[in-house]
């Protein structure tokens, strides 16, 4: 047997090519061809190295790795490199929206937990009313800024990388407002700092692509409405544990709390939620290498999505006909001790009461709105109910009136907010779901901006009766508009 052959290889075979030289072998051998249980070891990185015409040898499988590991480099890619979706089985999915829920539900709770404390935090500080309320503008200005290059964010990032900035986010806010309670710390500059992770705190918009992206067009509308399950259980389970361990343990309690939490949220968004969830039906591009951030901020085309067919209208829709009611909300804390002449405790129970029939009617009654009518329709009959509730709104003399119209109250924003979030996210490519709910989730910040000053000058100037008049005024021009251009129906297909 030649020294230049291999073990395995037949001298008497006159087609055989003859075997590599000494390098390559010892190549061939450090990938493990033709060695023995003691010399094997994992193939290392391609050295890039080809190879002439393979031979029939035993050393065949290693001179077509040679030729042909430059090209099935891309197909070894790690999980981390956008091929997580891809590999993600039909079993997976349900297991990933599950999720999503569960950190949607942990968000909200800690949202509102937030919400008790911040108040009785500002008292504690010696925080005017005033004051307070730069608080809270400074918070809506930032989600208002950041929604959409958030959104953004998340279409280039990923999921993971988007829900574990924004739990991040929250875990730095919640540590700030365990630093303002201390007594040995500047607690009123630690307050207005605690403002500033909010910019990140996008949880909802990230829930909400994550669902976008995995499933077909029709199911969007009742998948997205569970998220407004996972809302209202944060609603009624954040009020509670906020002002129970705030009563039983003081301010810094809660806010331990929701520090805990939220850092379990980041640990589980970033290990069990996928890099990203676009599908291979997603055309979209990877940003440059050289400048990755400045497709980020590129608000150009973040503004470009605003101008594609159907979504100006369908945007406005949802900004005007959101406004009355936003506005009503937004001063319902003073409305409630004014006009309905209620105690907090009797408050409590009425957003407990309000936050009940959210997770009802978005759990429930929009998943079954939508399969029976087209999105259209709930959208003109959203409008509707709108103009009915503000009839009896500007009638209205106390708060058993009121108990009886929250219901359709709740009805009409949970259609119109689920509704328009599913037809705009139709309406964009699947690449820029995310940018596209950023700037739905834009409305709300907008509406805690503006909605203060706006909703103070009306009540003060002209009484709870004005909310209802502008509720009629604003859906009667929006259903014409609705009925003059209809919104164009696409007949999206499961892909």
């Amino acid at each position: 047997m030649r020294k230049d052959r291999c073990p395995g290889q037949q001298e008497s075979s006159p087609h055989r090519h003859p075997c590599p030289s000494p390098p390559l072998r010892r190549q061939a051998r450090l990938r493990g061809c033709c060695l023995g249980p003691s010399d094997s070891a994992p193939p290392p990185r391609s050295t890039g190295l080809l190879a002439p015409a393979p031979p029939a040898s035993c050393l065949d499988l290693s001179w077509v790795l040679l030729r042909h590991l430059p090209r099935m480099q891309g197909a070894w890619a790690p999980r981390d490199q956008g091929q997580s979706h891809s590999r993600m089985g039909a079993l997976d999915r349900p297991l990933v929206i599950l999720l999503t829920y569960v950190l949607a539900t942990i968000e909200f709770t800690c949202l509102f937990m937030q919400f008790s404390i911040v108040p009785y935090l500002s008292r504690k500080l010696g925080l005017d009313s005033i004051a307070f309320g730069y608080l809270q503008t400074i918070f809506g200005v930032l989600q208002l800024l950041c929604g959409p290059v958030f959104g953004r964010f998340a279409d280039q990032r990923g999921a993971r990388a988007a829900l574990t900035l924004s739990f991040l986010a929250a875990l730095a806010l919640y540590l700030l407002l365990v630093a303002a309670s201390s007594p040995a710390l500047p607690g009123v500059y630690l307050l207005f700092a605690s403002r500033l992770p909010g910019a990140l705190m996008h949880t909802m918009p990230a829930a909400q692509m994550v669902i976008t992206d995995l499933l077909a067009p029709e199911e969007r509308p009742a998948a997205l409405g569970r998220l407004g399950l996972c809302f209202g259980g944060g609603v009624i389970l954040g009020s509670l544990l906020g002002g129970t361990l705030i009563s039983a343990y003081g301010i810094q309690c809660p806010a331990i709390l929701a520090a805990v939490a939220t850092l379990l949220g980041a640990v589980l968004s970033f290990t069990c939620i996928p890099t990203s969830t676009k599908g291979a039906r997603t055309d979209a591009q990877a940003p440059p290498p050289g400048s990755p951030w400045a497709s980020v901020f590129d608000l150009k085309a973040i503004a470009s999505l605003l101008r594609l067919p159907d979504v100006p209208r369908i945007f406005l829709v949802k900004v005007a006909s959101n406004f009355p009611s936003g506005l009503f909300m937004i001063m319902f804390s003073i409305i409630s001790m004014d006009f309905f002449r209620l105690e907090a405790a009797q408050t409590g129970y009425l957003m407990s009461f309000f936050g009940l029939l959210q997770m009802v009617t978005q759990g429930l009654v929009i998943g079954w709105l939508s399969s029976h009518f087209s999105e259209e329709a709930l959208l003109r009959a959203s409008v509707l109910v709108f103009i009915v509730v503000g009839l009896a709104m500007a009638s209205m003399s106390s708060v058993f009136h009121f108990c009886l119209l929250v219901p359709g109250l709740v009805l009409s924003l949970c259609t119109l907010n689920v509704v328009t979030d599913s037809m705009l996210t139709k309406a964009v490519s699947s690449s820029d779901t995310g940018t596209m709910l950023g700037l739905c989730a834009s409305v709300q910040p907008l509406l805690r901006t503006l909605g203060p000053t706006l909703g103070g000058l009306l009540y003060r100037s002209f009484g709870v009766p004005i909310f209802g008049h502008v509720q009629i005024a604003v859906n009667v021009l929006v259903l014409l508009l609705l009925w003059r251009k209809p919104v164009p129906q696409r007949k999206d297909k499961v892909r």
